[in-house]
């Protein structure tokens, strides 16, 4: 495999920053533009081996991945790519041969790796939730600009209908004027204790690198593989988890990310918190957390309520005897709501059903997958519709989320300046400590 040339990977990065589309063989970059990206993927195990399957047909020239167990398959299956365990050792020896990175880690690895390699100028996938805390989502969203590298965030049924027709409805004002909504997912995560054992570490698993960033613990099989995810240290719990999939639309129909744009009046959110089964391992078994959303540009204020937990979820009523199921995206209008039960939003409904509203025209593309999208965007063809400057925001929110529901407290974020001022408490949890040897 031949070396990228400073100019190829100069240009993939102009192209994409500006959104050019390569269609003439006349043109001087067409070849460099149409050939296949050279990516390196970091964790490929779990989720990581769907994704590397969906970027296959590029060339995968570099994997890095901690558990050579659970990596095996395409540990094996690229055997032509350069194999490492410390993705900062990849990206250091591989920077002028990567055009694009593609991180499935754990989410407490997440900002490092992606923030590493956008600075290097890769375009970046990223599995979501986007970062563990609020401050790397907001890091993640500005080094991407900065940048201008392609970005997709990994929530990959945004491609579906479900997801793009109600994302038309609202924006089209088919439901009307939107002033209440709601996001519930199914159990929360507590109570949980720390394993009080330490068991050795298994020959295929480099615990050191696998706790990157994290607070250094003994290794123990409740963390790995996949249980990380209902503890603190290294997940988001199961809001997290799903979070910046079932809100997905409803993000945008509230053009929330208009709240992270520069503005004279710089608003702020109001947010109000409870739950129960707090604990200082993982996430409360169930929490609601209100917030209370400024008016953006012509929309009018919003209360928005994230809850999860059997317990936390919003009144039956609501949904004009549709069945309330574990997960859901509702929004109120003063025509008619809007509904999906489904985790990823992809199927949707506008409520109560036979509303007499006008359907509005199609007016988003249909028919890319996710991960073509952001191949084509990184080839500056295109944009992707999950880009860092809108998975960024949406991450901040459903972290906030946690923070409210655990410290219990009310409080007021600052989108502009990620800036908690009147709770300490709350405060102290948009972002922590890093061990020695990892940065942003």
């Amino acid at each position: 495999m031949k070396a990228l040339s400073t100019n190829r990977r100069d240009f993939l990065k102009r192209s994409a920053g500006a959104g050019i589309l390569i269609c003439s063989s006349q043109t001087a970059f067409t070849y460099a533009a149409n050939e296949k990206l050279n990516i390196g993927a970091i964790g490929v195990g779990g989720q990581g081996v769907r994704n590397v399957e969906m970027l296959s047909q590029e060339n995968i020239v570099a994997i890095s991945e901690v558990d050579t167990k659970r990596g095996e398959k395409h540990l094996k299956g690229f055997p032509q790519a350069k194999h490492y365990t410390d993705f900062r050792r990849m990206l250091d020896e591989m920077e002028k041969e990567i055009d694009a990175v593609l991180v499935c880690t754990p989410d407490h690895t997440h900002a490092v790796a992606a923030v590493n390699a956008m600075k290097r100028g890769m375009h970046v996938y990223c599995e979501k939730p986007l970062t563990r805390t609020v401050h790397e989502a907001r890091i993640m969203r500005q080094v991407a600009a900065q940048q201008k590298v392609a970005t997709q965030m990994g929530n990959q049924f945004s491609v579906s209908e479900g997801v793009r027709r109600a994302t038309e409805w609202g924006q089209a004002g088919t439901a009307g004027t939107i002033e209440e909504a709601y996001l519930w997912v199914s159990n929360g995560d507590g109570p949980i204790s720390r394993p009080t054992d330490t068991p050795a570490v298994p020959d295929h698993l480099d615990w050191d690198l696998w706790l990157g960033p994290a607070p250094e613990r003994p290794y123990h099989p409740d963390y790995v593989p996949f249980k990380w995810r209902s503890r603190r240290d290294f997940g988001s719990g199961g809001l997290g988890d799903m979070g910046c999939h079932t809100g997905n639309f409803l993000f945008r129909v509230l053009d929330l990310g208009k709240l992270w744009e520069p503005s004279p009046d710089a608003p702020s959110i109001k947010i109000e918190g409870e739950a129960v089964g707090v604990n200082l391992e993982g996430y409360p078994q169930a929490m609601k957390v209100h917030f209370h959303i400024p008016a953006r540009g012509e929309l009018p204020p919003v209360k928005l309520t994230v809850s999860s937990g059997v317990a936390m979820r919003p009144p039956k009523e609501l949904l004009h005897g549709e069945k309330q199921e574990a997960f859901g995206s509702l929004l109120i209008g003063s025509k008619a709501s809007i509904y999906s039960s489904n985790p990823w939003n992809t199927t949707s409904m506008l409520l109560p059903k036979g509303s007499s509203v006008e359907e509005p025209e199609k007016t988003l593309p249909r028919g890319v997958n996710h991960h073509r999208e952001w191949i084509d965007a990184c080839k500056g063809q295109g944009e992707t519709f999950s880009p860092f400057s809108i998975g960024g925001p949406l991450t901040e929110l459903i972290q906030l989320t946690s923070i409210a529901g655990i410290t219990g407290e009310t409080f007021h974020y600052h989108p502009l300046t990620g800036e908690i001022p009147d709770s300490e408490k709350a405060s102290a949890m948009l972002h922590r400590t890093y061990r020695e040897g990892w940065s942003l």
